[in-house]
C-alpha cells in the first residue's frame, strides 16, 4: 500500500491567509468596542429614564396622597363614579353626611338603600351646576342637603371596551344645607308672624267704625222701630263691607286657587253689583249696570268674580261724591282668534294723579292713605288666577275707569 501525501501550501498563500485574519480580527474588535459603547450608553439612558420614572412615581404618589388628604379634609361629600356607575371614590364628609359608617357602597343603588336618598332619580336630571335639596330624618333631627352633580371631560365618549369601564364618568358633590334651610324656616316664620300683626292691625282699622255705625243703628232700630227699613239697609251696607275686608285679607294672604268652571258673566257681575248696592245707597251715589251680554260664558268662580266687583265699585264709591255716579258694561269682542268679555266700571269721582296711576295694584298702596289698599291688589291676583287683566285709566276730577278683561268661551 502506497502513501498520498498532502500539498503543502506555500509560504505566501500561509501569509495572506495570516493577514486576512489579522484584519478580520481588528474589525471585529473594533465592533465589540462600538458594541459596548452603545451598551454603556443604553444602559445610562436606561437607569437615567428609570431614576426619571421612579421620580414621577413618586410624584404621583405625593399628588394622590395630596389630592386624597383634600377630599378627606374637604368640607362638603365628594362622591366619584366610573362609566358602570360604580362608586370609586366617597370622602369621609360624604360618609358622614349620608350616616353611611363603614359600610360597604359599591354602586348607586346600594348607596340609596343605605341613605335613603334617591340617587337613581338624581342621577336621570340633567347634570350641571344647579343642585338638588332632599330632606333626611335621622337621629338628630331633619337635615337637608343640596346635591349636584356633573359629568367629567370624556365622560360621555365611550366604545364600550373592557378597559373603557374604569374610566371615570361622573362626580358628585354634596353639601349640607340644614343650617341655611333653618334659618329660612325661621325667616319665614317672622314673616308669617309680621304679616299677621299687619292683619291684625288691618282688620281692626277697617273693622272698628262699620262696626260702630253697626251699633249706632241697631240702637236705632230698637228706639225707632218704625223706621226700621231705612236703618236696616245701613246694618246691611256695614256687613258687607266688613265681609269684604275680610275676604281681601283671606285673598290676598291664601295660596290655594279659586275653582274655575264654566260660569255666566252677566249674571256673576249682576250679583257683585247688588251686593255693593247697600253700600252705594248709604253714600248717596247711583249705581247701574248695563247688561247687553247675557249668554257670555267664561272659566271663572262665582265667588272671586263677586269680590272683584265689590272692590272695584267699593273703590269708585269711596271717591266718588254724594250725587255722583257708577256704571258698570259689558261688550264682548274678538281679538284675533281669541273671543274676549270686557267689563267696565266707570265712575264721576276725583280721579288718580298721574304719578300713581301705575301703583293702584300694589298690595298696601293708598292714594289717601285711608284704606290699606288691598282691594285693587286682589282684584289683580284674582284677574290673573281667571287668565285675565285689569286695567286703568283715569283723569284728576274727571273720574276713573277700570276695565276687567276676561277669555270668553
Amino acid at each position: 500500500m502506497s502513501l498520498v501525501t498532502a500539498p503543502v501550501p506555500s509560504p505566501q498563500l500561509l501569509a495572506d491567509a495570516f493577514s486576512e485574519f489579522i484584519s478580520a480580527s481588528a474589525v471585529l474588535e473594533e465592533s465589540y468596542r462600538d458594541l459596548q459603547q452603545e451598551v454603556a450608553r443604553l444602559s445610562s439612558e436606561l437607569s437615567q429614564r428609570n431614576l426619571a420614572l421612579s421620580r414621577s412615581l413618586e410624584e404621583n404618589d405625593h399628588m394622590r396622597a395630596a389630592l386624597q388628604q383634600m377630599l378627606d379634609s374637604m368640607p362638603c361629600g365628594v362622591l366619584v363614579l366610573n362609566r358602570a356607575e360604580r362608586i370609586v371614590m366617597i370622602n369621609p364628609e360624604g360618609r358622614r353626611l349620608l350616616e353611611l359608617g363603614s359600610a360597604h357602597v359599591g354602586s348607586l343603588r346600594r348607596l340609596t338603600e343605605l341613605s335613603r336618598v334617591d340617587f337613581d332619580a338624581l342621577a336621570k336630571r340633567p347634570a350641571g351646576p344647579f343642585d338638588s335639596e332632599v330632606s333626611l330624618h335621622s337621629s338628630s333631627g331633619k337635615r337637608w342637603l343640596a346635591i349636584s352633580h356633573r359629568i367629567l371631560a370624556g365622560g360621555l365618549e365611550s366604545d364600550g371596551s373592557a378597559d373603557d369601564i374604569d374610566q371615570l364618568q361622573s362626580i358628585w358633590i354634596l353639601r349640607d344645607i340644614t343650617l341655611t334651610k333653618q334659618a329660612e324656616l325661621e325667616r319665614e316664620t317672622a314673616r308669617r308672624a309680621t304679616a299677621l300683626a299687619e292683619i291684625s292691625t288691618i282688620l281692626a282699622h277697617e273693622i272698628k267704625n262699620p262696626l260702630a255705625s253697626m251699633e249706632l243703628f241697631a240702637g236705632l232700630i230698637e228706639q225707632e222701630p218704625d223706621d226700621a227699613s231705612q236703618w236696616i239697609a245701613h246694618l246691611r251696607a256695614g256687613i258687607r263691607t266688613l265681609s269684604g275686608t275680610v275676604n281681601n285679607v283671606l285673598s290676598l294672604n291664601s295660596d290655594s286657587k279659586p275653582h274655575l268652571t264654566p260660569v255666566r258673566l252677566s249674571t256673576c257681575i249682576a250679583s257683585g253689583v247688588e251686593f255693593v248696592r247697600p253700600i252705594a245707597q248709604q253714600a248717596g251715589v247711583s249705581l247701574s249696570f248695563a247688561d247687553e251680554e247675557a249668554a257670555t260664558l267664561v272659566l271663572g268662580n262665582d265667588d272671586a268674580i263677586r269680590q272683584i266687583i265689590l272692590n272695584v265699585v267699593s273703590n269708585a264709591i269711596r271717591h266718588t261724591g254724594s250725587g255722583g255716579s257708577i256704571s258698570v258694561s259689558m261688550v264682548t269682542f274678538k281679538d284675533g282668534d281669541r273671543h274676549l268679555a270686557t267689563v267696565t266700571i266707570r265712575d264721576t269721582g276725583c280721579g288718580i294723579p298721574e304719578g300713581v296711576v301705575s301703583r293702584v295694584f300694589d298690595a298696601g298702596f293708598s292714594a289717601t292713605g285711608e284704606t290699606p289698599g288691598l282691594g285693587l291688589a286682589v282684584c289683580k291676583r284674582l284677574m290673573t288666577q281667571h287668565a285675565g287683566e285689569i286695567r286703568v285709566a283715569s283723569r284728576v276730577n274727571e273720574g276713573t275707569s277700570i276695565q276687567l278683561e276676561f277669555p270668553a268661551l
